[in-house]
């Protein structure tokens, strides 16, 4: 079967992956003692809980907790990795909001801010529409625009470019259009899907610990209103990702509880199809009390996070963040996805990026068989697969050798 079909929820997953997990973690003998009953409980289909992320979280042994994440990523999805063929367009950094983090804000007065109009925004994703089946928009929360502005480009946008999934919009994105505009969340997000939105990134996640948020993100939306916006998402049959941003001022327990408040809400609304964790990019003036996270502590945090969302299908290895070959390497650590072909990419690079933005298909798949596993094309909203196989490499003419 080279192409098939999932819905939303079960996302491409195996249906019957709990039922594999207890053959892929094995004799229990296999693993060390600290381990030994979080395997026992990940083979039985039990969820772990604070005090075992915790653990995990201090287990001196990395490889061994990538070993137990990849269980349960081969359990879902076997050798299977999935990318798509997106583009980024921001459509404005102008932002009412002046966040620690964030590298890419600009007032409304400053000399580079930008702020795209209907046109504007076409004759960006025009340049890519040939070559995509998706667009990732998010930007700063623009004092002039209420839900009318967002209207006007997705309707215009799914017009121009039909076959063009728009995955748009983040949690406090919505909420300013909802004030501007004065409706409530599930009012704006109704409109907005009727204009073309098909889905919800999950960027401004965070930490959704509100003593972290009023140093990093201060006016940003509360934890409680980023769960709630999801919710209504998801209960409008919005599909949505989720994220969380770690490396700046949280504790351990501050970032697994995070998780879990991603996991219960997911429980009743089984709207998240994948979560995507990512460190801090760090320079010496936006935030200085940054504890920075190391490339082990980055692939340890994908790795708990598979073992910890239960009730969530994918994890991404956000290689815009994290750069191709902790990428790669993280695909043996629990992480299923890589994201995109993207092409564009201001946020991320602004705030420090160097991955490349120029991969096509073939560079991914690449990356993907590096890592051991089957390239698989999918989707915006995980419902359409297809194993990536790429054209054969053009022959090269040899050029004759003279006779000396």
């Amino acid at each position: 079967m080279s192409a098939w079909e999932s819905s939303t929820q079960d996302a491409g997953s195996n249906v019957n992956w709990r039922e594999i997990l207890s053959s892929e973690v094995g004799d229990l003998s296999s693993w060390s003692t600290p381990i030994r009953p979080l395997a026992q409980k990940i083979s039985n289909g039990e969820r772990l809980s604070l005090e075992d992320g915790l653990l995990l979280y201090s287990h001196p042994n990395l490889p061994e907790i990538g070993r137990l994440s990849n269980c349960v990523r081969v359990s879902r999805f076997g050798k299977y990795a999935f990318f798509n063929s997106n583009v980024h367009v921001n459509q404005t950094n102008v932002c009412v909001l002046a966040c620690k983090f964030c590298a890419f804000r600009r007032s409304k007065r400053s000399k580079d801010a930008y702020a795209l109009d209907v046109e504007a925004y076409i004759d960006d994703l025009s340049q890519y529409a040939d070559f995509v089946d998706e667009v990732h928009s998010v930007g700063g929360l623009h004092p002039d625009w209420g839900v009318e502005h967002y209207e006007a480009i997705f309707s215009e946008s799914k017009k121009r470019f039909p076959h063009v999934s728009i995955k748009a919009l983040t949690a406090v994105e919505i909420k300013h259009l909802s004030q501007l505009s004065n409706l409530s969340y599930k009012e704006t997000l109704s409109r907005l899907k009727s204009a073309g939105l098909g889905s919800l990134p999950g960027g401004g996640a965070e930490i959704l610990d509100d003593d972290v948020r009023a140093v990093i993100c201060n006016g940003k939306e509360s934890s409680s209103e980023y769960l709630e916006i999801h919710r209504s998402a998801h209960e409008l049959g919005i599909p949505t990702n989720c994220t969380m941003l770690f490396g700046t001022i949280e504790t351990i327990e501050q970032r697994l509880m995070h998780m879990i408040q991603l996991r219960e809400l997911n429980d009743d609304t089984n709207g998240f199809q994948c979560f995507v964790p990512y460190p801090f990019l760090p320079d010496d003036t936006r935030l200085p009390e940054a504890q920075l996270a190391t490339g082990s502590e980055i692939l340890r945090t994908i790795a708990i996070s598979r073992l910890m969302l239960d009730s969530i299908p994918h994890i991404k290895a956000y290689r815009m963040n994290i750069g191709d070959e902790l990428a790669e390497l993280a695909l043996q650590y629990g992480a299923d996805d890589i994201d995109g072909t993207v092409q564009k990419e201001s946020i991320m690079h602004l705030a420090g990026s160097t991955t490349p933005l120029d991969h096509d298909r073939i560079r991914l798949a690449r990356l993907i068989k590096d890592a051991g596993c089957i390239p698989v094309q999918r989707n915006t909203t995980y419902e359409k697969f297809e194993i990536f196989v790429p054209p054969e490499p053009k022959r090269r003419k040899k050029l004759k050798m003279a006779n000396l």
